[in-house]
């Protein structure tokens, strides 16, 4: 189906001009905007240096709703939905120093297949039973487990720990040259177990460059992150740490800094198995953090580090602050914070200290205040003031975990070799939930289900939640033109869109949607001869201009960073996820329109696909649904900054599997030849009961076959 491309200028606000006294106005004239839009996903994406404010629910049900939700976002984001096959460890600990009331020990173990997580294991000597273990993942320090302030300052190293006396930020030589190890050894003392692991890329773990491996599109399609990669080794160390016989499960710890902070708090969110939390220097309402490692597409949208240390509750949480974007914490954040722990009773489990005598750290006096957090809520039983006292460092060569005796094992890879592996992985699991009885369609959804809710940050808007507003109306031959102006209450939205309602209406309404958006309905000034066939079988029409098409479609966005897709859609929802946002308002409006009782949706050309998307997000709100594949696969995205990229369509399947979420609805899909479309979705539908539900042609359908199978 041929349409002229109408350029138009744009919406909403000029619109109020056109009022039904307009009977003898052309068509062309009255959908002619006279104003841009005043959309706020047309201004400057937000970015992890954005605000991010915590606005605690009133209800602890409604916190316990959210909670589940948000915890469902991060997994999904960072590549755990479902959790990863946990392979056994078979660690390997080796080489124990000895110092007076504790020892080193240096340990290595897979993750992943060929993917090793290494470390050092700090044990408290003269203690029976079980005793408290403690992470440590140890953030953005250059050298990681091996930081030697001193040898890092080169000419300056004297006078660097001489100010760090001198300030009080360190107490001894030792603490301000090696605080790192420090925590370790003072934990240690207090008789904890304590695991200091790598972050990759530091170290010895060396087979990933940080930061590297994980930026192009096909990592973004199956969500496959630096942040991932990091977290999942988190959840590895942990279950490292509870392996060890002596280690008090229902007595865990875990603290880092900065980048350590990040993952102390991730962590803490998706794995129920910590008791206590230290994130120092992270939570805030202002930089979310700056590295690679610590964003990923989803993450933060519609949230901050705020709230996702906020998971934790109730259990302990404790943080410290320092003049950097951590400065606000007793003022800003805490008090968000207390007001949450406050549904639960447990106001003073949550504290927090800020010292803007110092920046951005983890030196003695914020190692002390966790300290004093863990003795209290590990039981520890360590006289107070937990001080730190003097140790004996290890230098840093003799805390590397390979050597000649135990080398890097030859089944070791490299960025990748693990994403092969984890792309194989998550198809296996996949297969494994393919619809082809009853519970595995209910295994499927909610997997890919509550994926998709995810990636398109948005489900099915409730009644209430759409904005809607009649900017103006015309009659022509028996039909009334509403120009209408569509969005989300509070969310600054504007979609225009025509209603075309016929006198005789029964009902049902088709949402139109066209990448030309309404300009598609007409030719040559008139409505086209499809649209008029529509009408006369007494329906009515809704068509938009979805974000960035139709009146839009003059208007770029540019990335945060064209090099990252986690800068962007971590904060932001991509181009085609907005698009799909938008069906949903339109299906919402549609559906509680007067006299509805009925809602078809339709998808022309490329916009099939967001079509398709929106369906499968919509229940039973929509009767029939036509939708054009238009050849498209989202394999052939080879670019970060595709229009139709959605980070993870290609780990839960892709349009087949999207299509099967929509069983058992009315669904026919066409122009799908060679896209493997049918598998998925007849499963679905077999395993729904509703295999006459599903109709589909490899080549594209006539609009009259279209309208024929639309109405019948």
């Amino acid at each position: 189906m041929k349409q002229l491309v109408f350029v138009l200028i744009l919406v909403i606000a000029g619109l109020c001009c056109a009022s039904s006294s307009a009977a003898d106005e052309p068509l062309l004239e009255f959908l002619h905007a006279k104003e841009p839009p005043r959309d706020s996903r047309l201004e400057k994406p937000k970015t992890l240096d954005g605000y991010f404010p915590f606005m605690p629910p009133a209800t602890k049900e409604a916190w316990e709703a959210r909670r589940q939700e948000l915890r469902q976002q991060v997994l999904v984001a960072t590549g755990l939905w479902p959790m990863p096959e946990k392979i056994p460890l078979k660690p390997i600990i080796h080489g124990k120093i000895d110092r007076d009331d504790y020892t080193v020990e240096k340990v290595f173990f897979a993750s992943y297949p060929g993917h090793y997580v290494s470390g050092n294991l700090y044990r408290p000597k003269g203690k029976t039973g079980k005793v408290p273990g403690v992470l440590c993942p140890h953030g953005h320090w250059r050298h990681g487990r091996f930081t030697d302030e001193w040898a890092d300052r080169g000419k300056n190293g004297d006078m660097y720990i001489e100010e760090q006396i001198k300030t009080g930020a360190e107490g001894t030589k030792e603490g301000a040259r090696y605080p790192l190890q420090a925590r370790c050894a003072m934990l240690a003392r207090m008789g904890s177990i304590v695991f200091h692991y790598d972050m990759v890329g530091h170290a010895d773990s060396q087979q990933i460059p940080h930061t590297q491996g994980f930026r192009d599109a096909l990592a973004e399609l199956h969500l496959q992150s630096f942040m991932g990669l990091q977290t999942f080794n988190s959840i590895r160390a942990l279950d490292f740490l509870l392996s060890l016989p002596d280690v008090d499960s229902k007595r865990i710890g875990v603290t880092g800094a900065s980048g350590g902070g990040t993952q102390t708090f991730m962590l803490c969110a998706i794995d129920d198995r910590p008791t206590v939390a230290f994130p120092a220097v992270m939570v805030s309402t202002a930089m979310q953090g700056g590295c690679v490692c610590e964003n990923c597409s989803y993450l933060r949208q519609n949230t901050g580090n705020v709230e996702l240390a906020a998971l934790f509750a109730p259990k302990p949480l404790g943080m410290s602050a320092a003049k950097d974007w951590t400065i606000e914490i007793e003022t800003k954040e805490l008090p968000e914070l207390k007001t949450l722990y406050r549904l639960y009773n447990s106001e003073e489990r949550v504290m927090a200290r800020c010292y803007p005598q110092f920046g951005h750290n983890y030196n003695q006096v914020s190692r002390e205040l966790m300290y004093a957090w863990f003795n209290r809520h590990l039981n520890l039983g360590y006289p107070e003031p937990a001080a730190e006292k003097p140790f004996v460092p290890v230098p840093p060569k003799e805390l590397s975990v390979f050597d000649e005796v135990h080398p890097l094992p030859a089944d070791a890879v490299d960025a990748e070799g693990l994403r092969r592996w984890m792309t194989a992985a998550s198809a296996k699991q996949m297969a494994s939930i393919q619809p082809k009885d009853a519970a595995r369609l209910q295994d499927f959804r909610k997997v890919v289900g509550t994926a998709l809710r995810v990636m398109i940050h948005d489900q099915l808007p409730k009644p209430y939640e759409v904005a809607a507003k009649i900017l103006g109306e015309t009659r022509k031959d028996k039909l009334v033109y509403s120009m209408l102006q569509l969005g989300r209450k509070g969310n600054k939205e504007q979609i225009p869109a025509i209603l075309i309602t016929p006198k005789d209406h029964d009902g049902t309404t088709v949402v139109w949607i066209h990448p030309e958006g309404k300009a598609s309905l007409l030719r040559d000034g008139q409505l086209i001869p499809e649209v008029q066939g529509l009408v006369k079988q007494k329906a009515a029409i809704l068509a938009p201009d979805l974000f960035m098409t139709g009146e839009f479609k003059l208007a770029s966005l540019a990335p945060v960073d064209a090099r990252y897709a986690g800068y962007t859609f971590g904060y932001n929802r991509p181009l085609l996820a907005n698009r799909v946002h938008d069906i949903l308002t339109c299906v919402a409006y549609a559906r509680e329109a007067k006299n509805a009782n009925r809602v078809d949706l339709v998808g022309f050309e490329k916009a099939g696909p967001w079509v398709l998307l929106a369906r499968a997000l919509c229940a039973d709100a929509v009767h029939r649904t036509v939708v054009d594949i238009n050849r498209f696969r989202f394999e052939d995205i080879q670019d970060i900054n595709d229009e139709m990229l959605l980070p993870g369509a290609l780990k839960y399947g892709g349009l087949p599997a999207f299509a099967a979420l929509c069983a058992p609805g009315e669904l026919f899909l066409h122009n799908h030849r060679g896209m493997g479309i049918g598998g998925y979705v007849r499963d679905a539908y077999q395993a729904a009961g509703r295999a006459s539900g599903f109709h589909h042609q490899g080549d594209q359908a006539t609009t009259d076959k279209i309208l024929e199978w639309l109405l019948r």
